[in-house]
């Protein structure tokens, strides 16, 4: 269930996806509240989890994985020992940034970080040798858009 969030929380939840390294002053000023009203606001949200980590978001092309693949699955096989091993396969290829399982046509979409075309080559052999598929196929980013970690409120 969702945790009922005023307009203090949200103004504070907004100023933390921008710059989690601000100090409670800062944004104790920003949102017009005292500095200990802030802080426990931000320990409360910590704590029932809607504040789930603070994260420093790195330059994908400084340190060396420019090319971002959607990589699409479709499998035969849907047993629990399957998605168990799939997970186990998605959780040790620290290439994978995220990992949805879908409704529709595909089963699952992973989004994928990498050096270059040969880095998946090198990616799909080593997926593929955990995990069965029917069928598996890559469509490489060839301009972000967008591309941000910001909910909105």
């Amino acid at each position: 269930m969702a945790q009922i969030l005023d307009d203090y929380d949200h103004k504070i939840l907004s100023l933390l996806q921008r710059d989690a390294t601000l100090s409670a002053d800062a944004i104790s000023e920003a949102v017009a509240l005292s500095r200990n009203a802030c802080w426990r606001r931000i320990k409360a949200m910590e704590a029932s989890g809607v504040i789930l980590a603070r994260v420093a978001l790195l330059d994908p092309i400084k340190i060396g994985c420019p090319l971002s693949a959607l990589v699409l699955i479709r499998t035969d096989h849907h047993s629990d020992t399957w998605r168990k091993d799939f997970a186990a396969a998605v959780a040790t290829l620290p290439e994978i940034t995220s990992a949805q399982r879908m409704t529709g046509d595909l089963d699952y979409v992973l989004m994928v970080r990498l050096a270059d075309v040969a880095a998946y080559d090198v990616f799909y052999k080593r997926l593929t040798s955990r995990i069965s598929v029917s069928d598996i196929s890559a469509s490489f980013v060839m301009e972000d858009i967008k591309d941000t970690t910001a909910l909105p409120l």
